[in-house]
């Protein structure tokens, strides 16, 4: 399994480019999956429904498949943030790339998305672990660099390069223990 990060702040297009390099790997036959960092209390399912109410009667996991998905919603009785780590060994383990958003700071290595429009600093100056910068105004960064550029309007352009450098992405959970 292949794991690559998108960061950057808010409003810079991390969740509109992971969206379309998931059909642009799919179209390549490759099996994607995506973990999301969330910075606020979220909810997938809603009241009323069975799932909801077994939580809210104070069940610590529920799990509902059907034939075509399952979903497991866990409760944390104390406050926890699990670490991106955790996360991807919660994934299935056929998958061939698993695209992190957010978790910008953490050892993964990982595209930053930055826009001049957006008016926030870009981090590559800073982060070691930032291999390449997805950007719709490469004329404006702010340094210049030896990292890759990419066009963030052209996601086949940064499936190519992912592919491309395939290898630095593979995954060992053994080095993050």
């Amino acid at each position: 399994m292949k794991v690559v990060g998108f960061a950057g702040f808010s409003g810079s297009g991390k969740t509109t480019l992971v969206e379309r390099l998931i059909p642009a790997l799919r179209h390549r036959g490759l099996r994607v999956s995506v973990v999301k960092h969330a910075h606020h209390k979220f909810d997938i399912d809603h009241p009323g429904k069975d799932t909801f109410r077994h939580r809210e009667a104070g069940a610590f996991e529920v799990v509902v498949a059907s034939s075509n998905r399952l979903a497991l919603m866990r409760e944390f009785e104390v406050a926890n943030c699990p670490t991106v780590h955790q996360l991807i060994a919660e994934l299935y383990d056929g998958v061939d790339w698993v695209l992190v958003e957010g978790f910008k700071d953490s050892d993964l290595l990982k595209v930053e998305v930055w826009r001049a429009t957006a008016g926030k600093p870009a981090r590559y100056m800073d982060d070691d672990f930032i291999t390449a910068i997805a950007t719709d105004s490469p004329d404006q960064l702010p340094v210049p660099t030896g990292l890759a550029v990419l066009d963030l309007n052209d996601p086949d352009s940064v499936v190519t390069w992912l592919l491309s450098q395939g290898e630095r992405f593979v995954y060992n959970p053994e080095y993050f223990v």
